[in-house]
C-alpha cells in the first residue's frame, strides 16, 4: 500500500532510501536543515576554487554501480569517473614517499622496492582480502542487522579466526617493514577504529584499495549527490532545503510526522538519516531507544580539523591524494581513541583535486584540502586551528621542497564545533560509529526504532557503518524494512 514518508536529512543514505521507496510507489519528502542537499557531502565554491568539504575518497565503485543499476541506470548516466594513477601517495619523510599505482602489478613493484620478498607476500595477502571482500558484499553488508544469524554462513564460519584477530595483528605478522605495514593498516581508518581494534576480516578494505582502485568523479564528490538528487526527483521525491526538524510527532507511541517551523507535517512513516543521537533528542526521553550512557560508552570514529585553502600557484611533488605519515602512526591513533587529546605531532591528509581535475581551480592555481583526524568532543578554538594549520603547512612545505604560505589566497576551516552546529553530529564526530567487533552488524543501533512504531533510521551510526558506499547500502536496507510494514 502506498505510504507517505518523511525523511529527515539528505545525505547519501537518505537519498538512497528515498530512491528505493519512491521506486516502490511511496510518496517521499526529504527535509534538509541546510541550504543544499547532500548532508555532509557539501561543496564550497570560492573565487573559482571548488572544494568537496565532506567525503573526498571514491572507493568501492561496484557499490555505486549496483545502486544506480537497481534503477536501470549506470554511474555514467550521472557523472564521469576517472581511475587515479597514482591512487595516492604516502610520505614518510623528506624525499621518502611511496606511490600506490592504479594496478596490482604497480603496487607489487612498489612494495618490492621497499622490502625484498614483500611482493609475493602482498599477492597472497590481497588474495585473502579479495576473498573476504566477496563474502562481505555477497553475504554480509546487504543484511539489515536484525539478527546475529545474519553473520552465520558457510563462508563466514570458515573465516571465524578473522573476526577474532585484528587488522594490525594480521598485517604485522606478514609485513615487518613499518612503512608497508602502515599503508596496509591505513584503509581501516575509513571504518573509524584503530587497526589494533578492528576485526581482521575488514582487511577486505585492502582489496577495495589496491584491487578496485581510487577514483575521482569529475567536478568532485558532489557530482554523486547531484546524480542521486536527479534520480530521486525523477522518481517523484520532493526535497525541501532550509527545513530543520524541531520534533518528531507521536501518537500512542507511533510516529505520525514531524514539526518544522512550528508547523506539523503528517506522514505514515518517519525515517531519519540525520545523526542518530540527535534524532532521538527530537523524541520524549521515555521514547528514546538509547540512553546518554549508551552513546557515551561507544567508540566513535574520529572528528576532523579541515582546512580549505586556495593557492596562487600549482603545487609539486604531491598527488591528488597525499598522506603524511612522517610521524608516529600509533601515537596519533592513541590520542584519538585512548586519551582523547590534541596530537602533539599529527598525521595529516592533503587533497589536491585540481591536479586531476583542472576545472576545480582557476588556471595556474591549486585547490588544497587538508585534514587532521582528531578525537570527537575535543576543545575547538580559533587559536588551536591556527596552531595546527601552521604545523601541517610547515611540514608539507618541508617534505615536498616548496614554499606555500606566501601563496595562500584564502583559508577556511571546519572542526568539532562546526560538525555539531551544521550537522547535529554527536560530539562533532566526522564519520559515525566505529566498526569494532562489538559494534558490528546486529550490535549497532537498529534501523528500526525499538520503542516508536513507524520510526526508522539510516546512515553511518547504524548498519552497515561509516563511509559513502555503506551509506548507499544503509538506505537500501532500511527501505527494505519499511516495505515489509
Amino acid at each position: 500500500m502506498k505510504k507517505s514518508i518523511s525523511i529527515i536529512g539528505s545525505g547519501f543514505s537518505s537519498l538512497s532510501a528515498a530512491c528505493y521507496l519512491a521506486q516502490s510507489g511511496h510518496q517521499v519528502d526529504i527535509f534538509e536543515k541546510n541550504s543544499t542537499p547532500g548532508g555532509r557531502a557539501r561543496q564550497l565554491k570560492k573565487d573559482g576554487f571548488v572544494f568537496d568539504i565532506g567525503p573526498s575518497w571514491y572507493w568501492m565503485p561496484d557499490v555505486f554501480e549496483k545502486f544506480f543499476g537497481d534503477f536501470g541506470k549506470s554511474v555514467s548516466d550521472f557523472y564521469e569517473l576517472e581511475r587515479l594513477d597514482p591512487g595516492y601517495q604516502v610520505y614518510f619523510g623528506v624525499d621518502d614517499s611511496i606511490l600506490i599505482g592504479d594496478s596490482l602489478e604497480k603496487i607489487y613493484k612498489a612494495f618490492e622496492a621497499v622490502e625484498k620478498g614483500s611482493a609475493a607476500k602482498l599477492k597472497k595477502f590481497i588474495g585473502k582480502a579479495a576473498d573476504n571482500y566477496k563474502i562481505a558484499i555477497d553475504e554480509l553488508v546487504y543484511r539489515p542487522g536484525v539478527s546475529p544469524m545474519e553473520l552465520v554462513t558457510t563462508d563466514t564460519i570458515k573465516k571465524l579466526g578473522y573476526f577474532f584477530s585484528t587488522v594490525k595483528r594480521e598485517v604485522t605478522k606478514e609485513f615487518k617493514n613499518p612503512k608497508l605495514a602502515q599503508i596496509l593498516q591505513f584503509p581501516v581508518l575509513f571504518l573509524g577504529a584503530k587497526p589494533a581494534d578492528t576485526p581482521a576480516f575488514y582487511n577486505f578494505m585492502n582489496f577495495a584499495d589496491f584491487g578496485l582502485g581510487t577514483w575521482h568523479p569529475k567536478n568532485g564528490m558532489y557530482s554523486i549527490v547531484k546524480g542521486m538528487v536527479k534520480l530521486a526527483e525523477s522518481l517523484g521525491v520532493k526535497i525541501h532545503v532550509d527545513s530543520p526538524v524541531e520534533e518528531i510527532l507521536l501518537e500512542n507511541k507511533k510516529a505520525i510526522g514531524i514539526k518544522i517551523g512550528g508547523k506539523n507535517i503528517l506522514s505514515d512513516i518517519v525515517l531519519s538519516g540525520a545523526d542518530y543521537h540527535h534524532t532521538e533528542t527530537l523524541l520524549p526521553k521515555t521514547q528514546r531507544a538509547y540512553s546518554e550512557a549508551y552513546w557515551d560508552k561507544k567508540t566513535f570514529a574520529p572528528s576532523s580539523l579541515l582546512f580549505y585553502v586556495g593557492l596562487n600557484k600549482k603545487v609539486k611533488n604531491v598527488s591528488h591524494h597525499t598522506l603524511f605519515f612522517d610521524v608516529d602512526f600509533d601515537a596519533h591513533a592513541e590520542t584519538i581513541y585512548d586519551t582523547a587529546r590534541w596530537p602533539k605531532e599529527p598525521l595529516f591528509y592533503a587533497n589536491f583535486p585540481s591536479i586531476s581535475d583542472p576545472d576545480m581551480a582557476p588556471e595556474g592555481k591549486e585547490t588544497c584540502f587538508l585534514l587532521i583526524p582528531i578525537a570527537p568532543g575535543l576543545e575547538d578554538t580559533e587559536e588551536l586551528r591556527d596552531r595546527y594549520f601552521d604545523i601541517v603547512v610547515e611540514r608539507l612545505e618541508k617534505l615536498t621542497h616548496q614554499t606555500l604560505k606566501k601563496d595562500i589566497l584564502f583559508r577556511e576551516s571546519f572542526c568539532v564545533n562546526d560538525f555539531i552546529s551544521v550537522y547535529n553530529s554527536y560530539k562533532g564526530n566526522a564519520y559515525g560509529m566505529a566498526n569494532t567487533l562489538l559494534q558490528t552488524a546486529f550490535l549497532r543501533p537498529k534501523l528500526k526504532s525499538k520503542k516508536v512504531k513507524n520510526l526508522y533510521f539510516t546512515g553511518q551510526l547504524t548498519v552497515p557503518g561509516p563511509g559513502v558506499p555503506p551509506a548507499l547500502i544503509s538506505g537500501k536496507l532500511v527501505a527494505g524494512l519499511i516495505e515489509k510494514v
